[in-house]
C-alpha cells in the first residue's frame, strides 16, 4: 500500500513535469484516464511493463533513475507479512497495519482500551473475547492475537517509529479479563513507558474534562515526503482515514492539547503503579 502511494505520487509529478496529460498518459500503456488516476494515487497494483513505458514516455530513460522506480514497482506487489492473516482480517484493517508499519511517527488517544500495540497476550484475548460475545471460535481468537502481537514487534525493530499514547484512565479502570491480567497489563504499561522510543501518557481523572471529546484517534507521520499524514478513526464495520490537511491539523492539535494536560511520563508510572497497588 505505502510503496503504491509512493510510486504513484513520483509518477504523477514526472508526468506533469513533462505536461503529459492523464489521458496520454492512458493511450500509452492501453489504459484509460482513470486508470492512471488510480495508480497515481496508489490505489491499484502495478506492472513493472507499465511503469517502465511510462517511464519512457516521462523521458526517463537512464537506467540509474529508471531502475529505483521499477524495483519500488515489483516489490510493491509484494504482500506483507500480515497478509497471511487475512482469514480473519478485515480488508480495511489490512491497510491500516500497512501504514502503520511504514510510519515514522504515531500518535494515539484511546479511551476504551489499552491500544493495541501495548496489550498483552491475556489482555487481548480478554477484550477480543469480551467485543465479540465469545462468538468467535477458539483458532480465530488465536490467529488474531498472533496478528496483535506480531504488530508490537515493530516497537523493538530497529526503524521503530516513535510511539505517543495517550490513554484515558478510564481505559486503566476498566478491567478485561480480571485482577491477574490487569495486573500483568499494568506491569507491560510501566515497562513500555521506559521505553526510547515510546511516550505514555495518562489522561487522569483528576485533571478533569478535556479535548477529545470525539473519541480515540491515531494520527499517523511518514518519513517520506509524498506521503500526506493521516488519521485512522476506527468503526464498527469499518474505518476512516482523513488526509486533508484542514483535518490532520485539527486532530494534531486535540493530541498536543491532551499531551499539555495529561499526566507527564514520569506521572504515568506513578498512577500505574498506583492503580496496580490497589489491586
Amino acid at each position: 500500500m505505502v510503496r503504491r502511494i509512493l510510486l504513484g505520487s513520483q509518477l504523477r509529478r514526472l508526468r506533469e513535469s513533462r505536461g503529459v496529460t492523464r489521458e496520454e498518459a492512458g493511450y500509452s500503456i492501453r489504459a484509460s484516464e482513470s486508470k492512471i488516476s488510480r495508480m497515481e494515487l496508489g490505489r491499484v497494483s502495478f506492472k513493472p511493463r507499465d511503469v517502465a513505458d511510462l517511464l519512457t514516455l516521462y523521458g526517463v530513460t537512464d537506467e540509474a533513475e529508471r531502475e529505483p522506480l521499477l524495483g519500488l514497482a515489483r516489490s510493491s506487489n509484494e504482500a506483507g507479512w500480515w497478509h497471511s492473516y487475512s482469514d480473519v482480517l478485515p480488508s480495511w484493517f489490512q491497510t491500516y497495519v500497512g501504514l502503520e508499519a511504514a510510519a515514522e511517527r504515531i500518535g494515539t488517544y484511546e479511551l476504551q482500551f489499552v491500544h493495541g500495540l501495548l496489550q498483552t497476550e491475556d489482555y487481548a484475548h480478554a477484550v477480543m473475547v469480551s467485543g465479540h460475545q465469545g462468538r468467535l471460535p477458539k483458532s480465530e481468537v488465536d490467529r488474531r492475537i498472533a496478528l496483535r502481537l506480531g504488530r508490537q514487534k515493530l516497537l523493538v525493530s530497529e526503524s521503530a517509529p516513535h510511539l505517543h499514547c495517550v490513554l484515558d484512565e478510564a481505559a486503566l479502570r476498566r478491567f478485561h479479563g480480571g485482577r491477574r491480567v490487569m495486573d500483568e497489563q499494568l506491569r507491560m504499561l510501566i515497562e513500555f513507558s521506559e521505553h526510547p522510543t515510546i511516550t505514555l501518557q495518562v489522561a487522569a481523572f483528576a485533571r478533569g474534562g478535556h479535548v477529545a471529546e470525539s473519541g480515540a484517534f491515531t494520527l499517523l507521520r511518514f518519513a517520506e515526503e509524498e506521503l500526506p499524514d493521516l488519521v485512522y478513526l476506527e468503526q464498527l464495520t469499518g474505518a476512516l482515514y482523513l488526509d486533508k490537511r484542514e483535518e490532520v491539523a485539527a486532530y494534531q492539535k486535540v493530541l498536543d492539547r491532551l499531551t499539555h494536560e495529561a499526566l507527564n511520563p514520569g506521572e504515568t508510572r506513578d498512577l500505574l503503579r498506583e492503580i496496580r497497588q490497589a489491586l
